[in-house]
C-alpha cells in the first residue's frame, strides 16, 4: 500500500483526490490547505485528517507520495519540502511560476533519484494526442510541414475574484499562457518536435483593470525538423471552445478537436475518438488526469525517472517565458 497526501484543496485537487480514491493500493492519509474551510471539507469527504500547514502534514502523516495542487508560486517550495522528507511528488502544472524556481525543483529532484517527481501535463495521455504522435512517429505520413493551435476560452472577473492569486503576476507567473494554454504549447512541441525559435506577444485586452496578467497571446514556433507552427490563445472568447490542433504533413492533415481526424491526401478519412470526461472536475480538463496519476503510481518501482519530470515539464514553461520576455 502506498500512502498519499494532497496539498492544496482548490479546484484541481478534486481530480487528484478522486483518482487516488479509485486506485487500488493507494491510501490517502491527509489533506492540507491554508484555507481551513477547504481543507476541512476535503478531509470530511475522504475521511482523513486536515492540516493548514504542509510541514505539519508531512511530519504527522509521513506520506510516500504528495500531490501538490497549490497556487503556482507555492509549487516549488512545497515540492522540495516533500522531497526533503522522503516523499515523491506529483506537481500540478506549471512546474513553477518562474524559470528560476523551475530550475530549483529540477536540481532538488535530480539530487534525489530514489524519489519520483512528476508534473501534470496530462494532455499527453489523451487518446487523440497519443494516436497523432504514433502516426507522426511511424513515418507513414511523410515529413511534417507545419501546424497550428488555438485555445479560445472565457474567463471573467468572477473567475479571478474566486481565486485572486490567478490574476496576480507575482503569484501566478502569468495569465492565459501559463495557466490555460501551457498544455497546448506543450503538445505542439511534443508532436512537431523541439522548438528552436519562438516569437510571440502577450497582451491584456478583455481584462484590463481586472488583473495584471495577459488574457491573449500569439506566437510563431520554428521546430527542429524544419516545421513551423502558429499559436493563438485568448480568454476573451464568449465560451470555452474545444482546443484545436492542426498538423499538416506530406501525406495527411491531422486535426485534433476533441477527437482526432486524419484526412489523407488520397481522400481517406480516419477518426480516433477521445475519452470522455467523467463527473470529476470540469469537462475541459478532459479525462487524462486519472491516466497520468495511475501511470505515476504504476511505474513507481521503475528505475527510470517518471517520463514527465520537472526537467521535461519545464520545457513548455521556457516557451511561455520566452514569449513574456519578448513582450516585456
Amino acid at each position: 500500500m502506498t500512502t498519499a497526501a494532497v496539498i492544496g484543496c482548490g479546484d484541481v485537487s478534486v481530480v487528484h483526490l478522486q483518482a487516488i480514491e479509485g486506485l487500488a493500493g493507494v491510501e490517502l492519509v491527509g489533506v492540507c490547505d491554508t484555507d481551513a474551510g477547504r481543507a476541512g471539507a476535503a478531509a470530511h469527504r475522504y475521511g482523513v485528517p486536515a492540516f493548514t500547514d504542509h510541514r505539519q502534514l508531512l511530519e504527522a502523516t509521513r506520506p510516500e507520495v504528495v500531490h501538490v495542487c497549490t497556487p503556482h508560486h507555492q509549487h516549488v517550495q512545497v515540492a522540495i519540502d516533500c522531497l526533503d522528507t522522503g516523499a515523491g511528488v506529483l506537481v500540478e502544472k506549471p512546474v513553477a511560476h518562474t524559470i528560476a524556481e523551475a530550475d530549483r525543483l529540477i536540481k532538488a529532484a535530480e539530487a534525489r533519484p530514489d524519489l519520483r517527481a512528476g508534473i501534470c501535463l496530462q494532455n499527453r495521455y489523451n487518446a487523440a494526442t497519443r494516436a497523432a504522435r504514433e502516426l507522426l512517429a511511424s513515418g507513414q505520413l511523410g515529413a511534417v510541414l507545419g501546424g497550428s493551435a488555438s485555445v479560445l476560452w472565457h474567463r471573467d472577473a468572477a473567475y479571478y475574484a474566486a481565486r485572486p492569486w490567478r490574476g496576480r503576476l507575482r503569484d501566478s507567473g502569468g495569465g492565459v499562457l501559463i495557466n490555460q494554454a501551457i498544455h497546448t504549447l506543450d503538445l505542439l512541441e511534443w508532436l512537431l518536435g523541439d522548438v528552436v525559435r519562438i516569437r510571440g506577444h502577450a497582451g491584456r485586452y478583455a481584462l484590463d483593470g481586472v488583473v495584471d496578467v495577459e488574457d491573449t497571446a500569439h506566437a510563431v514556433l520554428d521546430h527542429a525538423g524544419g516545421a513551423r507552427s502558429v499559436f493563438f490563445a485568448t480568454l476573451a472568447h464568449v465560451t470555452d471552445a474545444p482546443v484545436t490542433i492542426e498538423i499538416v504533413t506530406e501525406g495527411a492533415a491531422l486535426t485534433i478537436r476533441g477527437d482526432l481526424t486524419v484526412s489523407y491526401t488520397d481522400g481517406r478519412t480516419e477518426t480516433v475518438a477521445e475519452r470522455r470526461a467523467g463527473s470529476g472536475g470540469r469537462a475541459y480538463w478532459g479525462a487524462s488526469h486519472e491516466l497520468l496519476i495511475a501511470d505515476f503510481y504504476r511505474t513507481s518501482a521503475d528505475p527510470e525517472p517518471f517520463w514527465i519530470g520537472p526537467r521535461e515539464g519545464a520545457r513548455s514553461l521556457r516557451l511561455v517565458h520566452e514569449i513574456y520576455r519578448q513582450h516585456d
